[in-house]
């Protein structure tokens, strides 16, 4: 797999995404604006499909909740009341803006994945969630280059 290709699967991990790509890229000596790109391709490709894929998410794990993979829903139900806690303060009270510092902001159990979790359960549209979700992601991005960037040159 090429370095492009390793990137670009990163990015769409959850809670690694674009930021951490980025530094791992950087960190292992990759082109810059190969990783730039191939982060920034994974971020603009979970802003745009994770809010219309939520819904269908929902549906399949309350199906599941009876079935084998009852311990697959119930860690997804888990998960949806920790973000539902953590990210209510931003959505609630600010709406874009609150989701785009949520998004931007480079740790554990913030991000894109999550963002866009938070904008689903608290009803935002998706004219507004998508771009907050890409603004927030590309500046969760840049927050993160610029130490590593730093670091990379101290080396």
């Amino acid at each position: 797999m090429n370095e492009f290709s390793y990137i670009f699967l990163l990015s769409l991990l959850p809670t690694f995404e674009g930021r951490y790509a980025i530094v791992y890229g950087i960190g292992r000596g990759y082109s810059l604006w190969g990783t730039l790109l191939a982060a920034s391709l994974g971020v603009l490709l979970l802003s745009l499909t994770l809010p219309v894929l939520l819904p269908f998410i929902d549906i399949i794990m309350l199906k599941l909740e009876g079935t084998f993979l009852g311990k697959v829903a119930e860690m997804y139900l888990k998960y949806v009341q920790r973000v539902r806690k953590k990210a209510r303060p931003y959505v609630e009270k600010w709406g874009f803006y609150g989701l785009v510092i949520f998004v931007a902001v480079p740790l554990p159990g913030t991000g894109v994945w999550t963002g866009s979790l938070a904008a689903y359960i608290f009803g935002m549209e998706n004219r507004k969630t998508i771009p907050a979700l890409i603004l927030g992601g590309l500046l969760s991005m840049v927050i993160t280059l610029i130490p590593s960037l730093g670091f990379r040159f101290l080396i």
